[in-house]
């Protein structure tokens, strides 16, 4: 009998100790050290086995007499799914899907399996639910908006297994294009002595499958479960292993939801899809900026339509800010939906550029529709929003704001402004106020006011509407 050792492993770097610590000596993470039971001669036994690889060449071979050939991807009738992808599945390739409990993971993967087996054998593994409990779901799926029945596929093949080995002579058997491991963190290889959700059970099974995938051209989504730092339960190597990662995002009580891609090898990242949490699933949101804005209060104090880039993607979203005087020594700062360290920055800077008194007043900033934005080019809307709630003046209703703030007050320009311009024109806008151009490059879309600005105080001039209490030429007087 192999002769048994103990060992402790850092789910979160993968270090490596023979003795507990409180606190990771590789990456600093406290109570990440995981016990673990191997055999001590299977390090030497790994040595000597041969390694697999990813193709079926194992001798160097000049770059140009490799053939390549563009990939054909699988279509999928989800767009805002195919979108996120770079355009439908690549063969072959392996997928990683993270999320909070509860976000809809299972049930978009399952959705996607329905649709993807009416022309292909999909392969739903799953190591948490019954096959009964799935069944259910997709019955539920499968209701269309009459509620009248429609055909299950008959090339979606479910199994409840947790024994990877056993997954591997299920896909032998089967032979699918598609199979989804549902979740990765409860499969095991019965020859490793660690549990499931180890950081070597959860390094080693999606190696396994990375390798089926490349050998055999069958696409595989792996389920992950996330730690509540929104990180990839198990080893951060599990998100080298896969070509993308995808993460379900969105709020406990928002129905929307959103699929980002923070890693793809054959498309762009941080693109981003939107879907609606309802009864029959999940339902794609063609046109999210006219969603996020339609329930907007126009000529309201504290309110500014921002444009961002969601990968390649604009969307428009609706900014809130609010000031109240505070009662607290400290008054408090609460970003919603915003980065905390960039609403205190505009905050500083609207306070000392523009003299806002806001050391006595309480600063709310929001996101409407549980979206998450973090790229500097709302920094305009932002601070837009917190000036127009403090002097109690509403932004013009057709202006859109566009622009990064720096600490001197001064206005910088952002990428990608011409797409930003065309779609705040398509949804109506008439108005957009951006950083001042240094170099004159492609003219402005048609259909809307491009004014430039070179100062956060002329923009805000720009943006919001005359008080009539003002005299001509105070619109920049403290409220």
């Amino acid at each position: 009998m192999p002769k048994l050792y103990t060992r402790y492993v850092c789910q979160s770097c993968g270090k490596v100790s023979s003795q507990a610590f409180g606190r990771c000596p590789g990456c600093g993470a406290w109570d990440s050290m995981v016990e673990e039971v191997v055999e001590a001669e299977a390090n030497s036994a790994k040595q000597t086995n041969p390694v697999r690889g990813l193709s079926a060449y194992s001798k160097p071979r000049p770059i140009n007499q490799i053939e390549s050939e563009r990939e054909e991807r699988i279509r999928l009738d989800m767009e805002e799914f195919a979108r996120v992808l770079g355009g439908g599945i690549v063969p072959g390739s392996i997928v990683l899907i993270g999320g909070d409990p509860g976000i809809g993971k299972s049930t978009l993967t399952l959705q996607m399996s329905m649709q993807m087996a009416k022309n292909s054998r999909v392969l739903y593994v799953s190591g948490e639910e019954s096959e009964h409990q799935i069944k259910m779901r997709a019955n539920r799926l499968a209701l269309n908006g009459a509620n009248s029945k429609l055909g299950l596929p008959e090339e979606l093949y479910l199994v409840t297994e947790t024994n990877l080995s056993t997954v591997f002579d299920h896909i032998g058997a089967l032979k699918p294009k598609l199979v989804i491991i549902d979740s990765i963190q409860t499969m095991t290889l019965p020859e490793m002595e660690s549990s499931a959700g180890s950081i070597s059970q959860v390094r080693e099974c999606a190696a396994r499958l990375r390798e089926l995938a490349k050998n055999t051209g069958i696409s595989v989504f792996l389920i992950g479960h996330v730690t509540k730092e929104g990180t990839i339960a198990g080893p951060r190597v599990l998100e080298h292993i896969v070509d993308t990662v995808l993460y379900l995002e969105g709020e406990q009580f928002q129905s929307y939801r959103l699929l980002r891609s923070v890693k793809n090898r054959f498309g762009t990242t941080s693109e981003v899809g939107v879907f609606e949490m309802q009864e029959k699933g999940m339902v794609e949101v063609t046109n999210p900026s006219e969603v996020f804005l339609a329930e907007r209060m126009v000529n309201t104090p504290g309110s500014a339509i921002a444009v961002t880039m969601e990968g390649t993607r604009p969307l428009l979203v609706e900014v809130q800010g609010l000031t109240t005087q505070s009662g607290l020594g400290n008054p408090r700062r609460t970003a919603n939906g915003v980065d905390f360290n960039r609403l205190m920055l505009i905050t500083a800077v609207l306070t000392r550029r523009l003299g806002l008194r806001l050391s006595d007043q309480d600063v709310f900033s929001n996101v409407v529709g549980g979206l998450r934005v973090s790229e500097p080019a709302a920094d305009l809307a932002i601070a837009t929003a917190i000036a127009s709630s403090l002097r109690d003046r509403p932004v013009r209703a057709d202006t859109v704001l566009i622009g990064e703030v720096g600490l001197s007050g001064e206005l910088r320009m952002v990428g990608q402004i011409s797409h930003r311009l065309r779609e705040a024109a398509k949804l109506g806008f008439k108005r957009a106020v951006i950083p001042h151009r240094v170099r004159k490059g492609e003219p402005w879309p048609k259909g809307i006011e491009v004014i430039e600005a070179r100062s956060l105080r002329d923009a805000l001039s720009e943006a919001l509407m005359p008080a009539d209490r003002e005299a001509k030429g105070g619109a920049d007087a403290d409220h």
